[in-house]
This record gives structure tokens, C-alpha cells and sequence, in this order.
């Protein structure tokens, strides 16, 4: 059984919006889903500058556990700007276990 996930910090809600390209239909277009905390490493890391050691004390997660989740988040960016497929922003599993719970 997986160790059960910490709840990261996360500012704002951007959960159901999407960014996809021009002039397409989302209906035609594959879905590539990105998490709200893989967002928010993100914005921390790469658009306000922060180091992973910073942006790991704002979540309140380790340093590791950043650059695994900013890793996977590149991937989908760049999966999505290559295809030219739609990123859709969900819920974190942990956030969405916390609300039901």
C-alpha cells in the first residue's frame, strides 16, 4: 500500500480551466491533464524564480518531491505544445481526498 500523499499548499483556484490551441475544438483535441500542484511548482519555479528548496517550504513538501512533480509538469507542457494538445488543470488526488473525506 502507497504512503498516503501530503497535502500541498497551493494558491488560488485554477481547477477546470484548459489551455489548448486556437481554433480547435476541446471536444477534438487530446487531454492531457495537469494537476494543480504540478502548476503550482511551476509558477514557484519557473515564473516567480524560486529555488526547489524555496518553493518545497512554500508547498510544505520536500526539496525531492518538488523536482519530481516539476519534472513531470515540464513533460506535459512540452507533450502539449509538441502535439498540440489541450492541458487541462484537475484537482490533486490529495486535495480531492481531503474534500471527500
Amino acid at each position: 500500500m502507497p504512503r498516503p500523499k501530503k497535502i500541498r499548499h497551493c494558491e488560488g483556484q485554477r481547477c477546470g480551466k484548459a489551455f489548448k490551441p486556437a481554433r480547435i475544438p476541446l471536444a477534438e483535441l487530446n487531454h492531457i491533464p495537469l494537476l494543480q500542484d504540478e502548476l503550482e511548482t511551476l509558477r514557484l519555479c519557473d515564473l516567480e524564480g524560486l529555488t526547489q528548496e524555496q518553493a518545497g517550504s512554500s508547498m510544505g513538501i520536500s526539496r525531492g518531491t518538488v523536482q519530481r512533480i516539476l519534472t513531470a509538469a515540464r513533460r506535459k507542457v512540452a507533450q502539449a505544445l509538441v502535439e498540440g494538445a489541450a492541458l487541462i488543470i484537475e484537482d490533486s488526488p490529495a486535495l480531492q481526498e481531503k474534500i471527500k473525506g
